[in-house]
């Protein structure tokens, strides 16, 4: 088993991805400043792992803080999950997220070429597909991010790759989600956003809990079979497993560069997921259809065949259990990680 540091490890994937490579048996040096996330969530992984990581609490962008995670131990290989993920406020804010996202990874991969440590799974992002038409969508779409979000998760990609053909030894995953849904079974660990969500399955949480009176539907003219949009979800537990699929490839294998899609390959629409929600939590998700937003599209889906041919791996839980498992969580811990 290995040694490994997971950035962002606190965070909604970081921790379910944490308690299964725990549970593998992995060694887990954990990076988190807590800018969006808790320190409960960690110490609800140790419980259900039944095994101690070690934290250091800190920024990506600091390199004192990135010299303490690899001094915790002989670090063989980084999971990169940390960063800003929210499109609105990445326009808002694009300095924030470029220095971030972008500048906490240019510091990130100086530490670990000090290190020696050159194999490290990067968190990559559909988005960075813009508005293609081709669906599902493959690897091969081009890139073409339409916010500032898209456009760092872009700036990694490059990134890593100029690094990887810079000198040799580099083993590089870059791993493309589409959209992250569902909690772990036991209810203990979930998503947990600060302030206003950013996905549609928090709103959808949160309005079966009470805690807002109905989900805004963007769109109910769009051209699929309910008229709202089609989007590919993939459980969260599904994408801890991709995780640990690619890096027990990159660590078997001869250095490469990987670029994977995660996702289901399936689509559902918005109503369908309220649908399903409303029959794993028993209570009625009332909403309002509103105008299209600005730069969604109709369908997003993956292909997802070269996950499959390379890493062996598919997704096991469909719709029906990322809301039951969702609801678990969101019913158990009603104010997330925070006081009820």
């Amino acid at each position: 088993m290995a040694a490994l540091l997971i950035t962002g490890g606190a965070g909604f994937i970081g921790s379910h991805l944490c308690v299964l490579l725990l549970q593998l048996g992995h060694r887990l040096v954990v990076l988190d400043d807590f800018s969006n996330s808790s320190p409960e969530a960690l110490r609800r992984v140790e419980e259900l792992a039944g095994a101690p990581l070690h934290l250091i609490q800190g920024d990506i962008r600091d390199p004192a803080a990135l010299e303490r995670a690899f001094a915790a131990a002989a670090i063989e290989a980084v999971i990169h999950l940390a960063g800003c993920k929210a499109v609105g406020e990445s326009v808002a804010d694009p300095l924030r997220y470029w220095d971030v996202n972008v500048g906490g990874s240019v510091r990130l991969l100086a530490a670990m070429r000090q290190a020696g440590c050159r194999t490290i799974v990067f968190s990559s992002s559909a988005t960075l597909y813009g508005f293609t038409s081709v669906v599902p969508i493959p690897e091969s779409a081009p890139v073409a991010p339409v916010n500032p979000y898209g456009e760092t998760k872009a700036a990694v990609e490059r990134l890593l790759a100029d690094v990887a053909a810079s000198e040799p030894g580099w083993r590089v995953a870059l791993l493309r989600y589409f959209n992250p849904c569902g909690a772990h079974p036991s209810g203990r660990i979930g998503e947990d956003p600060g302030g206003l969500p950013n996905n549609l399955f928090p709103f959808v949480s949160q309005v079966a809990i009470g805690r807002r009176p109905f989900l805004r539907v963007f769109g109910g003219d769009w051209p699929t079979a309910d008229g709202t949009g089609v989007r590919d979800y993939i459980h969260v537990m599904d994408l801890a497993d991709g995780h640990r699929a690619a890096l027990e490839v990159l660590l078997a294998e001869a250095p490469q560069r990987l670029t994977l899609n995660l996702g289901s390959g399936a689509g559902h629409s918005v109503l369908e997921v309220v649908r399903a929600y409303e029959r794993a939590s028993g209570r009625p998700i009332a909403y309002r259809i509103e105008e299209r937003r600005p730069g969604d599209v109709a369908v997003s889906v993956a292909d997802p065949a070269l996950a499959a041919e390379r890493l062996g791996w598919r997704t096991e839980r469909g719709l029906d259990a990322i809301c039951r498992d969702g609801w678990a969580w969101q019913s158990a811990n009603p104010a997330g990680y925070g006081p009820d």
